[in-house]
């Protein structure tokens, strides 16, 4: 019997604005950084090497990024201190995520360069997507708008806590 396979695609039209938009002349991975403001910028949590902050355009409720403080495009830039504590940060999000939000999934993605989907080329990062079996709804799907059911001040909030839980378990 011929078994045939079905292709699954990930559409987001409601990016569109982000990606037809106005792009400034500075960094805003480095503008966010570099502001005191986390709140403001959406930076839940500061390492020493790297930070972490909700997606201005998320996928999903609770689309995170880490992000080193280095300006770097490529992975192979990073010193081995930040590496580490990148990584070290991946696994602290995934337990944050399963805290605040008790995903059935989390996808975890670094676009390294614009050709892979990076829509902040010129400095690396990695996204965390917490996900649940069929979060994709008719609104995204038919309508081609994405609803996030949750206030960014709140999943900010609420993400900020869980981390900062999961840093102190670890302390």
């Amino acid at each position: 019997m011929k078994r045939i396979m079905t292709k699954k695609y990930l559409y987001s039209p409601w990016r569109i604005d982000y990606i037809l938009g106005e792009k400034p002349d500075d960094c805003v991975m480095c503008r966010a950084m570099a502001s005191q403001q986390d709140q403001e910028n959406l930076i839940v949590y500061r390492a020493k090497f790297s930070y972490i902050m909700l997606n201005r355009y998320p996928y999903n409720n609770g689309h995170l990024m880490i992000v080193p403080y280095v300006h770097k495009s490529a992975l192979n830039d990073l010193d081995l201190q930040t590496w580490q504590e990148v990584t070290e940060l991946i696994r602290v999000c995934e337990k944050a995520f399963k805290l605040a939000y008790h995903p059935e999934g989390i996808n975890i993605g670094i676009n390294l360069g614009s050709a892979a989907g990076a829509g902040i080329a010129e400095h690396v990062h990695i996204h965390m997507v917490p996900r649940w079996n069929a979060d994709s709804n008719f609104m995204s799907v038919i309508g081609g708008e994405r609803v996030i059911p949750e206030a960014f001040e709140s999943t900010f909030n609420k993400l900020r806590d869980a981390i900062l839980r999961v840093m102190n378990d670890n302390g």
